[in-house]
């Protein structure tokens, strides 16, 4: 049977076309289409009242960009082969195919001691047996054992065609004009030098323009406190979930949370047991929302108020601080203790302190690369009048209290 060829609508570029058939093998394949029912952003809703677009559109998207950028690369006559390049395209396609119900908030909590990265890798390896390795080329260029490791850095690096395309797509769909970037701008400036991928210097203020984006992004966004307080929120429920169930008690939930709910995994463990793999692709953030839906009357006080709290929109207040804030969480507790009658080891689900950070630019990771118009190859911080300078580069941390009024 004849697989069609695609043109999608995207929001953010317009139409995008996937014209290869092995691509659509892979678009149609119910663990890639499992990617519709996860959200992009988590909770970021809760603030951002567009930001509910999936985990499959980032997909696509960034399959959109890898292409975009090997069409360039082909008119300076950096040649991928045929086999290259679609094999760089699905490996952009199927980055984030590990990632478990809301994204980054439950990959510690859910599936504990498994990383989306790892889970990605396992459920590439097992597309490929089934589509009698059909990804061979595409699971070497994510794992960087590929012997052109600029298609690696295309895919995952500091500047990826995830990062373009995520930093451009949440903009969009939260309306922070911060984070958009000249994405086409940086896709041109892309050459390579030494198996390296790197940026012609007239691309380099497109570059800081990316890197600052997602400074902004990150704490406009990413980390601003009250989706930090939703998902902390939703990891605490998570965590009282199985701790009940860890007790011998009987929770509702759907057949596939009920799986983990019983279950710490770690990495090992996919590895030996197949059938892990295929119950965590049968979970999304449908699973997650259903179950807590229902807690919300279920007889364990905590577990109740605190799906109460995420359904009703009453979250944990938060603050923010460079200092310690033990103080804070001395007077909370006592606070919190007696105006809700909670017991000592049940507090804290209630009030909690934290560290956050983020880091705009990491020195001690693969550096972004210029070529200068005399050939010499440099980091972007040794370029002169730049602003990503080495306090750009530094990551900034924050102290932060979680707490009930």
């Amino acid at each position: 049977m004849s697989i069609k060829v695609k043109i999608v609508n995207d929001p953010v570029y317009g139409f995008i076309r996937f014209p290869e058939r092995e691509l659509m093998r892979l678009i149609d394949h119910p663990w890639f289409q499992r990617l519709r029912r996860i959200k992009q952003m988590g909770l970021a809703d809760l603030v951002y009242p567009g930001a509910v677009h999936t985990r499959l559109a980032h997909s696509l998207g960034a399959c959109h960009l890898a292409g975009k950028a090997m069409d360039e690369l082909k008119a300076k006559d950096i040649c991928p082969d045929k086999d290259e390049y679609l094999a760089t395209r699905m490996a952009a396609l199927l980055h984030d195919i590990g990632h478990g119900p809301y994204s980054h908030s439950l990959e510690r909590s859910l599936v504990g001691g498994v990383s989306h990265e790892a889970l990605s890798r396992l459920i590439m390896q097992r597309m490929n047996k089934e589509m009698g390795g059909l990804l061979d080329k595409t699971i070497q260029i994510f794992d960087r054992s590929y012997p052109s490791m600029y298609l690696h850095q295309l895919v995952s690096s500091q500047l990826d065609v995830d990062r373009m395309d995520y930093l451009n797509r949440d903009s969009f769909y939260t309306g922070v004009s911060e984070g958009v970037i000249g994405y086409d701008r940086i896709l041109q400036m892309l050459t390579v030098r030494d198996n390296e991928l790197m940026v012609e210097e007239k691309g380099v203020h497109s570059v800081e323009k990316f890197i600052i984006a997602r400074r902004l992004m990150y704490w406009q966004v990413y980390l601003h406190k009250t989706v930090l307080s939703s998902e902390m929120l939703l990891i605490n429920i998570l965590k009282r979930a199985k701790e009940l169930v860890k007790r011998g008690g009987s929770l509702f939930a759907t057949p596939a949370l009920t799986y983990f709910l019983h279950r710490d995994l770690t990495e090992k463990d996919f590895h030996e047991n197949p059938e892990h793999l295929n119950k965590f692709c049968e979970l999304d953030d449908t699973d997650v929302m259903a179950s807590i839906k229902v807690w919300q009357t279920c007889d364990d006080k905590v577990l109740s108020e605190l799906c109460k709290m995420l359904i009703l929109r009453k979250l944990y207040k938060v603050l923010f601080s460079s200092e310690s804030l033990a103080s804070y969480l001395t007077e909370n507790k006592e606070r919190i203790k007696k105006q809700y009658a909670i017991a000592d080891e049940d507090l804290h689900y209630f009030v909690f302190t934290g560290e956050t950070s983020n880091s705009t630019y990491n020195i001690n990771e693969e550096l972004i690369k210029i070529e200068t118009k005399t050939g010499v190859i440099k980091n972007i911080t040794e370029i002169d009048d730049t602003l990503v300078n080495q306090t750009l580069a530094r990551a900034v941390h924050k102290n932060y209290i979680c707490y009930i009024q």
